[in-house]
């Protein structure tokens, strides 16, 4: 084999790999979250990460029994939430939400998110469209039947 030839099959094999992580990396809503297990959770955000493939949401709740749990609320891609009315100073920390969405399959303390609702009623979708979500007429881009 030439130089020219190994360098041209080592440049696909990284592109190749360079193109598999972010795919492997975004998943299908059913792959982690389960429709049949809604949640509804009030807290204080600690941390918002306006990262991809997508944004996370990180509040404290305060359980039944009165001890606080640390939620993760995955939310659309950053480019997706700006569009839909998020900034970087929307969920400072320290702001009270109420965020609607589904729990994770494993039971863990993570959550997809659907609408998230401020203490003066403003409501954001914060879902991830197309990925196998529930329709549930909340998302503004699914067709109206």
């Amino acid at each position: 084999m030439s130089s020219r030839t190994a360098y041209v099959a080592v440049g696909i094999v990284l592109t190749a790999l360079a193109v598999a992580v972010p795919v492997w990396a975004h998943h299908a809503f059913s792959a982690e979250f389960d429709a049949n297990r809604p949640v509804q959770l009030k807290g204080t955000v600690t941390k918002m990460e306006w990262i991809n493939p997508h944004a996370w949401i990180h509040i404290d709740v305060s359980a039944q029994d009165g001890e606080v749990e640390q939620w993760m609320v995955e939310g659309g891609t950053p480019n997706t939430l700006f569009r839909r009315g998020f900034t970087k100073k929307s969920l400072m920390p320290g702001t009270v939400i109420l965020v609607d969405g589904y729990q994770a399959k494993d039971g863990t303390l993570k959550a997809n998110g659907r609408n998230l609702t401020f203490e003066d009623g403003r409501r954001l979708f914060m879902g991830s469209s197309g990925t196998g979500a529930p329709r549930d007429g909340r998302d503004p881009t699914e067709p109206r039947r």
